[in-house]
């Protein structure tokens, strides 16, 4: 590895190549804004697959598009695209790769700018997928094309991936392309997720995560003889109660030593993310009253998110050891628990190479030093970890974790250029020659 010195002229050709592409950069990040890629259902996929394609290949890359067929959520309507770009180096050496999910989230209520409009105000782009993450993926873009023209005769490879569903797991992406091998240790060696972590972070994992659904169960009749009845409402109830009373304090009693920020998130958390008790909700329009009746099941769906220290059976054999206390102590009590799905908590070492570099990169661009962090929630790490087999992974780019999701949300000008200066000079320091051999082989 190589670290270019600031007096080193590539490093001002570099850093000039950067700043000839701030108009282009927000550009690209309007253009990638104003594709509106929702997921849920997964819509237009295939569009900013093709712009990618099309760019990338305007630079050079080889490029693949790639569906993810019998994955969650694939199906004619809503294919589960992807698209992967790869350009050869002039050496044998090690290969870059970032990797970008292009889907966002459902848009919700309280924006005052248009959520697909990529407006551009006072330095910041605003638009439902500004900071999450298509303004990462733009960064690493224009990062890898600055760094192209002006360090041609680089070693090893750099791929580009956009990838589809990281929002609802990204079984059809990531998970799908480590599936088939695209993140083997044998094809890639550093990996950078540009997600928003902010420029001066260094992500190294992020907890593990296990989704249920409860319900609880009970006996119909006429709601004016509840006492006929047995009320599954109620019997959740309990269970609420007894979240509140026993399992809320020892999941707060519990601490990690993974560097997970906010603060808050150093704990044990658990959210409940919904839940519905007897009849379904009347139709939208519907003016009809409900009828009487006594609820015989309640179900509520749990997000509980756990820490390296912790098994993924003792988290749910905690659920289910509550739950059987409340059978036995509860008349009429009884309950089922089906797993939606879960993580395994990831965390790459601090003195990993792609930790170490980005690190180093983010002292040179901003003179201060990089602060190690981990994520409250999981992303696309969980599957190079995991099935890809791939440790040497982090997630860096621009934005505030805040805002991903948040109306209004927005991504800074300034802080894409920061990140896209400390991605170019992370490909310098991994795939340039070291200043000893500079000479023999530029």
């Amino acid at each position: 590895m190589t670290s270019l010195a600031p007096t080193d002229p590539r490093h001002f050709r570099l850093m000039a190549a950067l700043q000839e592409r701030r108009e282009e950069l927000i550009a690209l990040t309007q253009d990638l804004i104003r594709i509106p890629t929702l997921n849920p259902p997964g819509e237009n996929y295939r569009d900013i697959c093709e712009y990618l394609d099309r760019r990338l290949k305007g630079a050079g890359f080889e490029t693949q598009l790639i569906r993810a067929h019998g994955t969650p959520g694939d199906c004619e309507a809503y294919p589960r695209w992807n698209v992967v770009a790869r350009r050869e180096g002039r050496r044998a050496g090690d290969c870059v790769h970032f990797t970008s999910h292009i889907d966002v989230v459902d848009v919700g209520a309280g924006w005052t700018m248009d959520p697909f409009g990529g407006e551009l105000k006072d330095g910041k782009i605003y638009g439902r997928g500004a900071c999450d993450m298509k303004g990462g993926l733009a960064a690493s873009i224009i990062a890898v094309e600055a760094f192209l023209a002006t360090h041609p005769d680089y070693a090893g490879a750099i791929e580009i991936s956009g990838t589809a569903d990281e929002e609802s797991g990204g079984y059809g992406g990531v998970a799908y392309l480590a599936e088939k091998g695209f993140f083997s240790p044998e094809r890639v060696q550093h990996v950078i997720i540009p997600e928003p972590l902010q420029k001066d972070r260094v992500c190294l994992g992020h907890r593990g995560g296990w989704w249920a659904e409860i319900e609880t169960f009970g006996e119909i009749a006429h709601g004016s003889m509840p006492f006929l009845g047995d009320c599954a409402v109620r019997h959740m109830g309990a269970v609420l109660e007894r979240f509140e009373d026993r399992l809320y304090p020892a999941m707060a009693a519990r601490h990690t030593e993974m560097p997970v920020v906010p603060e808050g998130a150093r704990s044990s958390t658990m959210n409940i993310n919904s839940i519905h008790g007897g009849q379904p909700e009347k139709a939208p329009g519907s003016t009809a009253l409900p009828s009487h009746c006594v609820p015989d099941s309640c179900r509520i769906v749990i997000d509980r998110r756990y820490l390296v220290e912790e098994s993924l059976d003792s988290v749910r054999g905690e659920i289910v050891d509550l739950l059987e206390g409340l059978k036995r102590d509860r008349p009429k009590f009884d309950y089922a628990v089906r797993e939606l799905n879960h993580v395994i908590p990831s965390m790459t070492d601090r003195d990993a190479p792609i930790a170490r570099t980005v690190a180093a990169a983010i002292e040179e661009v901003m003179g201060r030093e990089a602060e190690f962090v981990a994520s409250p929630g999981s992303y696309d790490q969980k599957h190079i970890d995991r099935i890809g087999k791939l440790k040497n992974c982090v997630a860096y780019g621009p934005g505030l974790l805040e805002l991903a999701h948040k109306p209004d949300e927005y991504v800074g000008v300034d802080d894409m250029m920061d990140s896209a200066a400390v991605m170019a000079r992370s490909l310098a320091a991994l795939l340039l020659p070291d200043d000893k051999n500079r000479e023999t082989q530029e």
